[in-house]
C-alpha cells in the first residue's frame, strides 16, 4: 500500500512548563532555559534534521486565579508563566533554519489586524514563505482584562469577532495590492505600480481600517493558516477559514467519526475535503524493546506534576477544578471555556459523558504513544486511515524527546512513506498541499478579496480622503 506522507510538526511554547507539567524540574531538560535563544537553535535544528514541517508555539495571554481561587498554581508550577512572545522567538528563528516551517498562536484579542497583517507579512518575506497562524480567540478574562475589556466576550461570539478579524487581514493580504503591482524598475525610477495598490475601505463591527496594506505581497499573501477550536463554532469556523486544525482525540475511532464530520462542513463551505488537514496531538516515549518504552513512560509520570495538570486543564475549561470530584461529570460543571476538550472525549468514547480526572488526564495520556519505532509507526498508519494527516508532537524532556523521535523513529517512518526524507522546494503551503501552490486557492473565503478593490477616482487631500472608491461585491 502506497501511503500519503504526514505532517509533522513539533509543539511548544515559550515558557517553562507546555503541556506535561512538572517535568521541567528533571535535569535532562533545557526547557527551564526557554528564555535563551541557543535553547530553541537547538531545537530547530533537530527537527529540520528530522524533516519536519514546522516548530509550532502555543500562546498565552494572561493568568487568572483558576485554581484554589488563587493563581500561585501557575507561577509556582511555571505553567505558561512566564510566558513570552511566540512572534519574536519565530522571527528570531527565521535566519538559523532554512526549510522549518515557524508557526505560532495570535490571539484576536492581542493585535489590531492592521499591525497584526503588517507584521506576518514581513515575516512571511523574510522567511521567503515560511510563516503559519495559528487563530484563537482567547479564553480567559485575564487576557481580555489586559486588553482593555472587562471580562471574556461569551464564546459564540468571540467567533463572530475573529469572522471580522479574518474579514480585514484578507482585504489587506489578498486585495490591497494586485498581482504585478511592484514592478521594482529601476530605469524608469518607478518601484510600484499605483493604479494596482488600494485603500480597503473596511467598516465593520469591531474595526475600521483605511489601508492600504503597508506591505508588499509576500510568498504566500496569507500565512498557512490554524486553528484548534472543537466546539460547535470553531468547527465551523475552520471549515470556512483554517488550512489545517489541530485535534486531540483520545481514541482512532473518535477521530474517524470527527474528521469525518469535519470534512463534511468544510464541503459545505464550498472548499474541498482535502483542504483542511487534520493534526493530531501525540507525545512518543521510544524504547528499544517495549519493555524499556514502558519502564520510560513510568518515569515520565513520576516527574508529572497532577497539580499542574488539573490547573492547566481547569483554565482552559473555565472552571476551577481543584474542589471537584475526580468522578463528576464535566457537564455538571459551569464549562464556559474551551468546550473541544468534552467533546472531543465523547465522540471519541461512544458518547460517554466525560468526568473531570478524564480531562485533567487527557493532557498527558491520552495522546502518548509508547513503544517501539516500529510498534509506532504501526500506530501511526492506524491513525492515518482514520483520517488524520499529521502530528503535532508534544515535547516532554527538551529537546530530547523530539531527538529520540528523529533518531530512532523518522527513519522508521521515511521508509514506509510516512515522512518526507528531503524537504519540497518553495513555501509552507506548497510542501503541505503540493496541488495547490504557494497562495491560497480561488475556493478559500479569502480569495474573493482578490481584485475586489477598483479604483474608480484618485484619492485626494493630506488624510487621503476618499472621493469615489467602488468595491466590487465586497
Amino acid at each position: 500500500m502506497t501511503r500519503n506522507r504526514m505532517i509533522f510538526n513539533a509543539f511548544q511554547m515559550n515558557t517553562v512548563s507546555h503541556t506535561y507539567h512538572g517535568l521541567w524540574r528533571n535535569p535532562k531538560t533545557t526547557q527551564v532555559h526557554f528564555d535563551t535563544l541557543d535553547t530553541w537553535v537547538d531545537l530547530a535544528k533537530t527537527l529540520e534534521r528530522g524533516k519536519y514541517d514546522a516548530l509550532f508555539l502555543a500562546d498565552v495571554v494572561g493568568i487568572d486565579p483558576a485554581y484554589e481561587g488563587k493563581w500561585n498554581a501557575y507561577i509556582e508550577e511555571g505553567l505558561h508563566m512566564p510566558c513570552h512572545d511566540p512572534a519574536a522567538l519565530c522571527a528570531a528563528l527565521i535566519g538559523a533554519t532554512d526549510n522549518l516551517g515557524l508557526t505560532f498562536t495570535s490571539s484576536i484579542l492581542t493585535e489590531h489586524p492592521f499591525s497584526f497583517a503588517r507584521k506576518m507579512s514581513t515575516m512571511d518575506h523574510l522567511s521567503k514563505g515560511r510563516i503559519g497562524w495559528n487563530i484563537v480567540t482567547s479564553a480567559t478574562h485575564s487576557a481580555a482584562q489586559n486588553f482593555g475589556f472587562d471580562k471574556i466576550v461569551e464564546h459564540d461570539e468571540r467567533y463572530r469577532w475573529a469572522d471580522e478579524y479574518m474579514k480585514v487581514v484578507y482585504k489587506l493580504w489578498e486585495g490591497s495590492w494586485d498581482d504585478g503591482a511592484v514592478l521594482a524598475d529601476r530605469e524608469a525610477g518607478v518601484y510600484a505600480d499605483a493604479d494596482k495598490i488600494h485603500r480597503i475601505y473596511h467598516q465593520g463591527e469591531r474595526y475600521k481600517v483605511l489601508g492600504p496594506h503597508m506591505a508588499s505581497p509576500s510568498p504566500q499573501r496569507t500565512p498557512v493558516m490554524y486553528q484548534a477550536g472543537s466546539s460547535k463554532v470553531g468547527r465551523e469556523f475552520a471549515s470556512r477559514h483554517a488550512e489545517a486544525t489541530f485535534v486531540v482525540y483520545p481514541t482512532i475511532e473518535g477521530a474517524r467519526k470527527g474528521i469525518a464530520e469535519q470534512r463534511k462542513e468544510t464541503v459545505a463551505a464550498g472548499r474541498n475535503a482535502g483542504d483542511l488537514k487534520f493534526i493530531q496531538g501525540f507525545s512518543f516515549v521510544v524504547g528499544s524493546t517495549e519493555e524499556e518504552a514502558w519502564r520510560k513512560s513510568a518515569e515520565i509520570d513520576e516527574d508529572i506534576s497532577y497539580r499542574g495538570l488539573a490547573a492547566h486543564i481547569g483554565r482552559d475549561m473555565g472552571i476551577d477544578v481543584s474542589g471537584l470530584d475526580p468522578d463528576m461529570p464535566i457537564e455538571q460543571t459551569s464549562m464556559s471555556g474551551v468546550q473541544g476538550y468534552a467533546r472531543m472525549f465523547e465522540d471519541s468514547n461512544n458518547g460517554q459523558k466525560a468526568k473531570v480526572s478524564d480531562l485533567v488526564g487527557a493532557l498527558s495520556y491520552a495522546s502518548r504513544m509508547v513503544g517501539t519505532p516500529e510498534q509506532i509507526a504501526d500506530q501511526l498508519e492506524q491513525w492515518q486511515d482514520a483520517g488524520v494527516d499529521g502530528v503535532n508532537q508534544i515535547i516532554q524532556y527538551f529537546p530530547q524527546s523530539a531527538e529520540d523521535f528523529v533518531d530512532y523513529v523518522i527513519p522508521v517512518l521515511q521508509e514506509r512513506g510516512l515522512a518526507q526524507k528531503e524537504y519540497g522546494s518553495g513555501t509552507l503551503r506548497e510542501r503541505m498541499f503540493p496541488e495547490i501552490g504557494p497562495q491560497l486557492p480561488d475556493r478559500h473565503a479569502a480569495a474573493k478579496y482578490r481584485g475586489a478593490f477598483v479604483r474608480d477616482a484618485e484619492v485626494s487631500g493630506a488624510g487621503g480622503t476618499h472621493v469615489d472608491w467602488v468595491t466590487a461585491g465586497v
